[in-house]
């Protein structure tokens, strides 16, 4: 007993730890180093401890048997001077008296500084009894430390707002604070030993001991993890860590519970608020672009579900859908509503009572309808008040309540403050009836709708407007010389597209030609369409002017200041300008950057076939200016076809331009039956789903005359010409047998070869043409044009062309490559 040394107090110690080996490290125990010395009654060192060698410096060789009066000062707590030997001597005799004393005392390490440490001494006997002093020593700062921390621990536990729990191995509650217990709403000594599968619903206690056990398994905390709490209404974010002593021995999890019902209903507020925006987004993109009322309304009706409601409804004024004025007179009973789009939800049963696009909705005033039209403010009705949604009775109210329907809101849709109708959206009993937020929400939809439905409405009329415009421009029907059959069709755009300035022509010509013409002016709208017709006009007057058509192209081009909609705006067309010649069966053809001319060669046999496109010079579009105008003359086979067309028909977005020449050159000589047909045929064939621009689309036969209609003659300008000239003018008409004619043509052919044998020097030609009327010809290589002039009562000459101009139907003069000609028409009997 009296003997010291690290053997006996390593048995204490192990004694102590009631284990077979030393404690860890790590434990509580090291962290305080309690040391252990064992005294005598009168004061001398039977045992020092190793970890009093650490606190104190002394080893245990210099101390063990000595007193220890030379270390003790006075307590920590007691007057100062307190005499060292007395101290020792006042501890001692209270420990003989009390057989116990507590206190902090001040002892020297051996480098001479003080060690203050909080003891515990007891008096103790012996197995002989031998009575002696066990005291235990530890260092107050380490103490104090320790205390601080069991303080903040208990802190936490008394005052956080936090929810704080600890559960053992066995997942069980060792120890949790007031603030979870009122969140699990049951008291802190009802949780103690038991499990969540006891305190909290079965589903979310099962979620809850699953994540406690991979926590506990695992060492991977769980962090901010949001769950219902029992009322269903509320969230709880939870997160675990497993509990680990300074050994690294699992001694449970800890739990933080916070409750979050605030912040996830603020999310949620949030996500609503995105949601509507996104659907008010989504509403606004669909709708805008759209300039079709019955489009516009349709596809709003259809973005709202399922997003927002169930069923979905867009009623209009009628006079909406064609652009017509806002409603100017209240609305009341006789108004003419109409349902223009409908949404349904595709997973709901069908609502076919509800549907009919178009379907006129009758209404009372004093109905919701009526109510929310005349006064402007959106209702939220439920299922007891529909049936005043109208009429008594109304099918349409009956289909929606057969439906389920339990919650609607009937929006007033309105521009420039003006009704111009009614959104109609509603839900069934599976979702949550609409509130006050959605009321708000659906105004801003109908709002949204209601400018973009009167934009489309204001662009309906002025399309209609510029159409009609167009359409009196363009020519309702075409002529239809000998030898020539035509066909042709006008398309204006979708209603995506503003009304373009595609344009055709066909213009008769003298000597039985005639002129094709196919356009097409920059732009769209009304702008574009008033100046087509200013340049077909321009084109069709120069035209009688029999000028060739390089030149009426380049007389077209030099009017552009006159053509444009403003001096400042300018204009540009492209054209191709066409003359042909029945007699001759020749073509002459001219270009302004305009697609080439088809032409389609023994189109009646497939074989045979060849549609092919015409390699002319393309020129420059009409408004450029500085280039000029080419011309090519080419023959035609007898019955050839030529199309001609604007690149509407042609042209497809994200497609090249030739796949779309390339089909129509395969339908001509595959498809057709007929002129007619195949213009339906290749109208029928533009790209679906495209936006499709005017097209203007020109179709011709080109045929020959009528073997025997036509006699030509060139004489030799010498005496006796005229005699001649008559005779065979006579001899033609008799076996045309057109014997009527002929006093009247031989007069006008004597005084028209008499002027040329007059004045020009040179060859002298006639020819006749037996068409739909009677045309006559006479060629001189004089270029200057004669002249009328009114010839006095006494003048032997001068009265030809008058004779000409009284006379015939109508005539004429134009230029050739060699000279010029002077033509007139007589009528056929």
């Amino acid at each position: 007993m009296s003997r010291s040394g690290g053997q006996g107090d390593a048995a204490s110690g192990r004694a102590l730890s009631g284990q077979g080996e030393p404690a860890g490290a790590g434990t509580l125990l090291d962290t305080l180093r309690v040391a252990v010395v064992m005294l005598d009654t009168s004061g001398r060192v039977l045992l020092w401890s190793p970890l009093a060698e650490e606190v104190l410096g002394w080893a245990g060789e210099h101390i063990v048997g000595r007193r220890v009066a030379g270390l003790f000062g006075a307590p920590a707590d007691a007057p100062g001077g307190t005499p060292e030997a007395g101290l020792a001597e006042a501890i001692l005799g209270e420990l003989l008296r009390g057989g116990r004393w507590d206190g902090i005392l001040s002892l020297r390490h051996r480098d001479g500084h003080t060690v203050h440490v909080e003891t515990r001494a007891s008096l103790l006997v012996d197995g002989d009894g031998r009575p002696f002093v066990l005291a235990s020593m530890v260092e107050t700062s380490r103490l104090r430390t320790l205390e601080q921390d069991l303080a903040a621990l208990d802190s936490l536990f008394d005052s956080s707002p936090l929810g704080v729990a600890i559960f053992d191995r066995d997942l069980r509650y060792v120890r949790l604070n007031e603030a979870l217990a009122v969140m699990n709403g049951m008291p802190s000594a009802d949780h103690i030993g038991r499990t969540v599968d006891d305190i909290l619903a079965p589903d979310l206690a099962g979620t809850i001991t699953e994540l406690q056990r991979r926590v506990l398994a695992t060492g991977e905390p769980v962090i901010d993890m949001v769950a219902a709490a029992r009322t269903g209404d509320e969230y709880r974010s939870v997160s675990y860590h497993r509990l680990v002593d300074r050994s690294g021995n699992v001694l449970g999890v800890s739990a933080t519970v916070m409750d979050v019902t605030e912040r996830v209903h603020a999310a949620e507020r949030a996500e609503r608020a995105r949601g509507r925006l996104a659907l008010l987004n989504d509403v606004g993109s669909r709708i805008a672009g759209l300039l079709d009322v019955r489009r516009g309304a349709q596809a709003l009706a259809e973005s709202l579900v399922p997003a927002f409601c169930d069923y979905s409804a867009v009623i209009l004024h009628s006079d909406m859908a064609d652009g017509g004025e806002l409603p100017t007179s209240p609305y009341g009973d006789g108004t003419v509503m109409r349902q223009f789009g409908i949404g349904e939800n595709p997973s709901l049963p069908d609502s076919g009572r509800m549907r009919g696009r178009g379907r006129p909705i009758g209404f009372d005033r004093r109905s919701v309808f009526g109510t929310v039209l005349v006064t402007g403010h959106a209702r939220l009705i439920g299922r007891e008040e529909m049936r005043d949604l109208t009429f008594p009775g109304d099918p349409y109210v009956e289909a929606a309540l057969a439906l389920g329907v339990t919650s609607m809101v009937v929006v007033p849709v309105r521009a420039t403050g003006v009704a111009l109708g009614l959104l109609l959206i509603s839900r069934t009993a599976a979702r949550d009836p609409f509130d006050e937020d959605d009321l708000a929400l659906a105004g801003e939809l109908a709002d949204r709708a209601g400018a973009a439905l009167d934009n489309a409405r204001l662009y309906v009329r002025e399309r209609e407007g510029a159409l009609m415009l167009q359409r009196s421009l363009l020519p309702n029907s075409v002529p239809s010389p000998p030898g020539v059959a035509v066909a042709f069709r006008y398309v204006p755009g979708s209603s995506a597209a503003e009304v373009g300035g595609d344009w055709f022509d066909v213009i008769p010509l003298a000597g039985g030609r005639v002129a094709f013409v196919v356009g097409d002016v920059m732009g769209h709208g009304l702008g574009a369409a008033a100046t087509m017709g200013r340049l077909r006009t321009a084109v069709r007057s120069l035209a009688g002017l029999d000028m060739p058509p390089e030149e009426l192209l380049r007389r077209v081009n030099e009017l552009g200041d006159d053509l444009a909609q403003s001096q400042d705006e300018g204009w540009m067309a492209t054209a191709v300008y066409v003359v042909y010649d029945p007699s001759t069966r020749r073509c002459v053809i001219s270009q302004a950057g305009h697609l080439p001319p088809v032409l389609v060669e023994h189109q009646d046999d497939p074989e045979a076939c060849r549609a092919r496109v015409l390699d002319l010079p393309p020129g420059v579009p009409l408004g450029v200016g500085g280039f000029p105008f080419e011309t090519t003359e080419l023959d035609v086979p007898d019955g050839s076809v030529l199309v001609l067309y604007t690149d509407g028909l042609v042209e497809a977005r994200g497609q090249d331009i030739g796949v779309g020449i390339d089909r129509l050159r395969e339908i001509m000589c595959h498809r057709v039956v007929s002129l007619e047909d195949a213009c339906d045929q290749l109208l029928a064939t533009m790209q679906p789903g495209s936006e499709p621009d005017d097209v203007a689309l020109l179709i011709a036969r080109l045929g020959g005359l009528p073997a025997g209609s036509t006699a030509e003659w060139t004489f030799p300008a010498e005496a006796g010409v005229v005699r001649l000239a008559r005779r065979r003018v006579r001899d033609t008409l008799e076996e045309w047998r057109l014997t009527s004619l002929t006093d009247v043509t031989v007069l006008l052919v004597s005084e028209l070869v008499t002027n040329s044998l007059r004045y020009a020097h040179g060859p002298i030609g006639v020819r006749m043409v037996r068409g739909s009327s009677l045309l006559v010809e006479v060629s001189d290589p004089l270029p200057d044009p004669p002249r009328e002039r009114i010839a006095g009562d006494e003048d032997e000459g001068g009265r030809g062309l008058q004779l000409v101009a009284r006379t015939s139907r109508r005539w004429g003069t134009r230029h050739g490559p060699q000279g010029k000609t002077v033509w007139f028409e007589l009528a056929l009997p």
